[in-house]
């Protein structure tokens, strides 16, 4: 799954990048900006140990720091439950972008970006009435380093869609400018 959405955000990147030259002088800024998405989470990071994938809902608002270069404070959660125990997961951290629009001459619809994040995951574990066991499960380390990929299509001035495909959560979204 995750490769079908690589090979199609490459082929929108290369598609985008050549619908429209822009301007050197070229302003835009990235800040500034809600992103709130739904997504899926896979074998790294800190859902290293579940084993598959799993639904997640993530919300960032990103800052301006210098030219095509955003910060954006993050909060990811998702919930597991199997048998007789329940897990919340509740990852925080801060998220490093760095938008390629005027590298690649994009459309001024477009913007592409690479990002790191970096972050601690809080845990909230319980086991059931019921259970029989040692009451032990494996668990990730709670800090993690992912890497992103993303693009996203402005609607207009204010609204915008948006895909990121991580190594640890990828996101479909929605950006509001």
């Amino acid at each position: 799954m995750k490769k079908i959405l690589l090979g199609l955000l490459l082929l929108i990147l290369i598609s985008g990048a050549g619908l429209s030259a822009q301007n050197d002088n070229y302003s835009e800024r990235f800040g500034r900006t809600l992103n709130l998405g739904v997504g899926i989470g896979g074998y790294s990071g800190y859902y290293g140990y579940i084993g598959h994938m799993l639904p997640v809902i993530s919300a960032n608002y990103e800052f301006d720091v210098v030219r095509s270069f955003t910060l954006a404070p993050f909060a990811t959660i998702y919930s597991y439950r199997e048998g007789y125990y329940r897990e919340t997961v509740i990852p925080l951290g801060v998220k490093a972008s760095y938008y390629f629009d005027n590298l690649l001459r994009a459309n001024s619809n477009w913007d592409f970006y690479l990002a790191g994040s970096l972050g601690f995951a809080f845990v909230s574990s319980k086991w059931y009435d019921g259970h029989q066991g040692d009451g032990t499960l494996h668990s990730a380390n709670p800090l993690f380093i992912d890497m992103h990929l993303g693009i996203e299509y402005h609607l207009n001035d204010r609204l915008g869609i948006f895909l990121d495909l991580s190594t640890g959560v990828s996101t479909l979204g929605l950006a509001f400018h």
